[in-house]
């Protein structure tokens, strides 16, 4: 399914290389102030400047067609639209019948009997985060005071990001990279044990950006390197704020009142220029291919405000409910 939330409900559609791709809001409250300045600061840090961007260029203009009159929220579901126009389909058409390696090539073939959009991608694209982050501005309207704020950490395990985008680009090569997140003014008790855990929701809807590997909350795999008497996070106030926080703001799947802390892993992008082995997937046989189009080197680097909205996605939802 490609539909997120119970409250605050979100559908992503489109693919890379068709007319458009975007997003439909359902449970979002009536006579919230929608305006293009909205959306416009995060869909710029999504098209973020570095070396080793992606050659394509989009307006990513959005373009509201229900859910919005006189400038408020109706309370009706919202669909935005996002054009696609700077494609090169073209680029795309050795690889129908040739899977690039760690990509989504060969089961969206398999799953999908061969009727896949291969070009860019289609449904698999990173260009579908567009949607997340448009319904993600208009949860942070819906959060607030909460406050969701993402960096990137190191990128193939470096702090000196330039440099390892640098050296990946000489060698025709990609990298990923670790984004932290840190959530303030959280009140306490969001979220519930087991399934519907702050952890559960965050972790489900993070895993629907591309390139995610893996998530961590709080000291996450470096908790195991410490004794009870370290790990636990002493109590210091009748708010719930803690002397440590190791737990990363949750506590039996529920928010504690300190910061949520997480770290997600991108992984580096698959679309290398290098020659690759591959099959060919009509009659298995060996074969080689060497990927044209246009790819980041580092996919990392522009998913700081997509982690951000899908963050923010899930606390509107639990607000909502």
């Amino acid at each position: 399914m490609n539909i997120f939330g119970n409250s605050y409900r979100v559908l992503l559609f489109g693919e890379s290389h068709n007319s458009a791709v975007g997003v439909t809001i359902d449970g979002c409250p009536p006579g919230i102030e929608i305006t293009q300045d909205l959306f416009r600061d995060d869909l710029i840090r999504r098209q973020q400047h570095y070396q080793g961007i992606t050659a394509r260029k989009e307006e990513d203009l959005p373009k509201i067609i229900s859910g919005v009159f006189n400038g408020y929220t109706t309370g009706m579901p919202i669909t935005i639209l996002f054009d696609n126009k700077d494609v090169i389909s073209k680029d795309y058409d050795d690889i129908r019948y040739f899977p690039r390696p760690s990509h989504s090539d060969f089961v969206a073939y398999k799953k999908y009997k061969g009727f896949n959009d291969y070009r860019g991608g289609g449904a698999f694209s990173g260009r579908l985060t567009l949607g997340i982050v448009a319904a993600g501005a208009l949860a942070k309207k819906i959060i607030s005071p909460i406050e969701v704020n993402s960096k990137v950490l190191k990128v193939h395990n470096n702090t000196n990001i330039e440099q390892e985008l640098s050296d990946a680009l000489s060698k025709n090569d990609s990298v990923g990279g670790i984004i932290e997140t840190t959530i303030k003014n959280v009140p306490v008790g969001l979220g519930s044990p087991f399934f519907d855990s702050i952890e559960s929701k965050i972790s489900h809807i993070i895993f629907s950006i591309p390139g995610v590997k893996g998530i961590e909350f709080g000291s996450g795999f470096d908790i195991t390197k410490l004794y009870g008497s370290e790990a636990n996070d002493e109590i210091i106030n009748e708010l719930g704020t803690t002397k440590t926080n190791h737990s990363g703001g949750i506590n039996g799947g529920i928010s504690n009142g300190n910061e949520i802390i997480f770290r997600v892993a991108i992984k580096p992008t698959p679309s290398i220029q290098q020659v690759q082995n591959t099959i060919d997937i009509r009659n298995g046989k060996s074969s080689k291919i060497k990927i044209a189009g246009r790819h980041d080197v580092c996919f990392a680097m522009r998913t700081p405000v997509i982690i951000e909205a899908a963050s923010s996605i899930v606390l509107a939802d639990f607000i909502l409910s």
